[in-house]
């Protein structure tokens, strides 16, 4: 499908969210939902999963709302290309060999065809299926390979130069997971998932939304002396 104006990164962020909720419900049997469920699910207001599904031109019906079926086709026809994405993966310690773990599954459109070490011990052997490489082959196998993401689980004095061998080798699209900004070219896409960041603002608002509970059973339940 072709839209005339390119659909913001939060809404796509958002069209992923709801794909993958409304493939849990089509496998339970359901065949249709309401956009005030679809919000509950994906914690967002109804008001907002109708702009969002507005903006891939799809609409539901007021009796019997969404198609749960012809809403994921509609939606993956936003996020699915033609051909899949192949990703190499730089950094098998922990954190990188989890995510080949997690890709063994399947992932339509994306595939992880290639990791990469400096570790002697990690390297020309398969992890979790996937071949692992020394890192001193990495242009001529991301080039030979045909790569176009890349995933960085490096330590963060690592990633900038990382990042570097990634673009010049031709890759338009970095998922980062070190702990550091990434430094990169307007034409390369690049998004970065900092845990400790995520956590961190996870606990403050976990917290403030236990002492407003405090509060509330305290002013619904007033101790007497």
């Amino acid at each position: 499908m072709n839209l005339e104006k390119e659909i913001p990164a939060r809404t796509i962020e958002r069209m992923v969210l709801y794909k993958r909720l409304l493939a849990d419900l089509l496998s339970k049997g359901q065949k249709t939902l309401f956009s005030h469920q679809l919000a509950a699910l994906a914690h967002n207001t109804s008001a907002q999963v109708r702009r969002d599904l507005m903006t891939i031109g799809y609409g539901g019906s007021p009796r019997k709302g969404y198609h749960i079926e012809e809403l994921i086709e509609r939606i993956s026809d936003i996020l699915d290309s033609s051909s899949d994405h192949l990703i190499a993966l730089v950094g098998v310690g922990n954190l990188g060999s989890a995510i080949l773990s997690y890709f063994t599954y399947s992932h339509p459109g994306l595939k992880i065809v290639a990791a990469f070490d400096t570790d002697a011990g990690k390297v020309n052997r398969e992890v979790f299926g996937c071949p692992c490489f020394p890192i001193d082959c990495f242009e001529e196998k991301i080039r030979q390979l045909g790569v176009t993401l890349g995933i960085i689980t490096v330590p963060a004095a690592f990633a900038q130069e990382t990042a570097d061998r990634m673009v010049a080798s031709g890759i338009k699209g970095i998922l980062n997971f070190a702990p550091v900004p990434l430094k990169l070219p307007d034409h390369v896409c690049n998004d970065r998932i900092d845990i400790a960041s995520a956590l961190e603002k996870l606990a403050y608002f976990s917290e403030r939304m236990s002492q407003f509970s405090a509060g509330k059973a305290n002013i619904e339940h007033p101790q007497h002396p």
